[in-house]
C-alpha cells in the first residue's frame, strides 16, 4: 500500500492506494486561513499536523489492515508559504501563505534585479517565498534573525514525519531561490535575500526517498517495518503526476480555490515577462509551465457568501445549456492576480449592472470571468511558445457541467473529463510513494485515466465569447488606476 498525503489550503487529504494503483480509501482534516490584515493569509503549521493526524485517522478506522501495510508515502502541498523555524525547530511564526500579496513592494525590488527572472525563469511574484523573507526582514526583524530553516509547507509535514529537512524541485521552484534550469539552490539569490544555501532544504527529484517515516508515528498509525517518504511535489505538479500530465503536449485545467491551466514540457522553457510559471516537474528531466489566477472556486464561493446561497444552487439555478454572456463582466481579482498582470494590488469588479441583474445574472458573469481570467492564461502560455489543443478539467469547479462549458468555449478548446475517480493531488502524491518505494519507471506509473466524457466549445456562441473577452480584456486597464488597497 501506498500513502498519499495533499496539504491544502483548506485541508489536508489522506488517500492510499494500492500496488496496482487502485484507490483504498481517503480521508480529509480540515483547516482555516487566518486573514489579519488585508492582503493578508496565514495558517499555523501546528494546525497541519492536526489536520494530517485527522485525515489518517480516518484512513486508520477506515482500512486499518491496508493502512498497515503501507510501504511508501508521497506529500503534495500548497506552495510558496514561507514556514520559518530556529535552531530547535520551532515554528516562529505563521505560516505566510502562497496568496498573500503583503510583499508586492519587496516582490518588485528583488525583480528589478535582473538576475532573478535570468536564474528562475520566473518574475518574482509577491506570493512567492523570496519577497515573504525580506519582508520578514524588514517589518520583523527581531524573527528574521533567528531563521534557521526556511520550508515550504509541505516539507514542514515532512519534517514532522521524518526529523529530515528536505525538498524537491517543483516546489521549490516556485521559490525565487532555485536555478529552475539546473535545478539547484542559486547562493547568488540568497544572497540577494540575506540567507544562505545552509537555510533551505537539501533537495531531491521528487520521485526519490526522502526520509523514513518516525518509528514513533509508524506505530502510531499501526505500520510495521520501513516506511520511505518520496520527495513528492508542488500541489500543481502532484496533480500533473495523477493526471498523468507528464509527457510534452498533455494538459489540465484545475478549478480549485485558484486557477490553474498547467502544460507538461520536454525541456526548459521560459518567458517570464509573459507572467507564466516555467517550474522543474516533479519527474526528474521534466519541466512545465502554468498560468495561475488567484481566485477560480474561491471567486465562486465569495459570491456564495455574499449570496448566502451555495455553490451548487447558484450554479444550478443557470441550468444545463451554456447561455450567450449577458452586458455584464466580472473582474475575479478578489485578491490580485498572477497570471498575465502580476498585479498585487488589482481588486475584482462587476461591470454593466443594470436594474435587470439578477442573482443568476451575477453567478453566470462569475464563472465567465473566471473562464476569461483562464483564457488570459492561454494566450499568456502561447506566447510562450506552448499550444494547447485540448485539456483535462480537474478540482471542485469541474463538477459544473456548465463551467467546464463556459471554459470550453472560452478557449476554444475541448475539455475533457476523466473517468469516475480522483486523480488529483494525493492520487498523484500516492504515485511518488509508489515510485520512491519500489523503483518504478515514472512514466509507466504515471499514466492518464480514461477519459469519460468531452465538452466541446459551443460554436453557436464563439462570437458572443469573444465578443465579451474583448470587454472583459478593456476593464482592467480601466479599473486599474482606481484600485487602492
Amino acid at each position: 500500500m501506498y500513502l498519499g498525503l495533499d496539504l491544502g489550503t483548506s485541508g489536508v487529504k489522506a488517500m492510499l492506494i494500492d500496488g496496482n494503483q487502485k484507490i483504498i480509501g481517503s480521508a480529509n482534516g480540515g483547516l482555516d486561513v487566518s486573514r489579519p490584515h488585508p492582503g493578508w493569509s496565514e495558517q499555523d503549521p501546528a494546525h497541519w499536523i492536526r489536520a494530517t493526524e485527522e485525515a489518517v485517522a480516518g484512513l486508520k478506522a477506515a482500512h486499518p489492515k491496508e493502512l498497515g501495510a503501507v510501504r511508501g508515502i508521497g506529500l503534495s502541498g500548497q506552495m510558496h508559504g514561507a514556514t520559518l523555524l530556529d535552531a530547535d525547530d520551532r515554528v516562529l511564526r505563521p505560516c505566510i501563505l502562497w496568496n498573500d500579496t503583503r510583499s508586492y513592494h519587496e516582490a518588485a525590488a528583488l525583480d528589478a534585479n535582473t538576475r532573478f527572472r535570468a536564474l528562475t525563469g520566473n518574475i518574482v511574484f509577491p506570493g512567492f517565498t523570496a519577497p515573504k523573507l525580506a519582508w520578514v526582514a524588514k517589518h520583523e526583524p527581531e524573527i528574521f534573525v533567528r531563521v534557521r530553516w526556511v520550508l515550504l509547507p509541505k516539507d514542514y509535514l515532512r519534517l514532522w514525519l521524518t526529523g529530515e529537512h528536505m525538498s524537491e524541485m517543483s516546489d521549490s521552484a516556485g521559490t525565487s531561490w532555485l536555478d529552475t534550469g539546473k535545478r539547484k539552490w542559486s547562493s547568488e539569490l540568497l544572497a540577494a535575500t540575506n540567507l544562505d544555501e545552509k537555510q533551505m532544504p537539501t533537495l531531491v527529484e521528487g520521485t526519490e526517498v526522502a526520509g523514513k517515516l518516525r518509528g514513533e508515528l509508524a506505530s502510531k498509525w499501526g505500520i510495521g517495518g520501513d516506511v520511505v517518504v518520496a520527495g513528492g511535489a508542488g500541489d500543481n505538479a502532484a496533480s500533473a503526476c495523477g493526471m498523468g500530465t507528464v509527457s510534452h503536449g498533455a494538459a489540465f485545467v484545475s478549478l480549485g480555490t485558484s486557477g490553474v491551466l498547467f502544460a507538461a514540457n520536454g525541456s526548459y522553457l521560459p518567458k517570464p515577462e509573459s507572467a507564466v510559471h516555467a517550474f522543474c516537474h516533479a519527474l526528474p528531466n521534466t519541466w512545465h509551465q502554468m498560468g495561475v489566477i488567484l481566485s477560480a472556486t474561491d471567486a465562486l464561493n465569495w459570491h456564495s457568501h455574499v449570496t448566502g446561497k451555495s455553490a451548487a444552487e447558484l450554479t444550478t439555478e443557470l441550468g444545463e445549456t451554456l447561455k450567450a454572456p449577458t452586458n455584464v463582466t466580472f473582474l475575479p481579482y478578489l485578491s490580485g492576480e498572477r497570471t498575465p498582470h502580476n498585479d498585487a494590488t488589482i481588486r475584482g469588479a462587476f461591470i454593466g449592472l443594470g436594474h435587470e441583474s439578477g442573482r443568476a445574472v451575477l453567478t453566470q458573469a462569475v464563472l465567465e470571468g473566471v473562464s476569461f481570467a483562464i483564457r488570459d492564461n492561454l494566450e499568456a502560455l502561447r506566447s510562450a511558445g506552448t499550444d494547447i489543443a485540448r485539456v483535462t478539467a480537474i478540482g471542485g469547479g469541474s463538477r459544473s457541467r456548465y463551467w467546464l462549458a463556459s471554459i470550453a468555449t472560452a478557449l476554444g478548446v475541448p475539455v475533457d473529463l476523466p473517468a469516475d475517480g480522483d486523480f488529483g493531488a494525493a492520487f498523484g502524491a500516492a504515485r511518488l510513494g509508489l515510485i520512491a518505494a519500489t523503483g518504478a519507471d515514472p512514466v509507466a506509473v504515471c499514466t492518464p485515466p480514461q477519459t469519460a466524457g468531452t465538452i466541446d466549445p459551443v460554436a453557436s456562441l464563439t462570437d458572443a465569447y469573444a465578443d465579451a473577452y474583448k470587454r472583459y480584456r478593456a476593464v482592467y486597464p480601466a479599473i486599474k488606476p482606481l484600485s487602492i488597497v
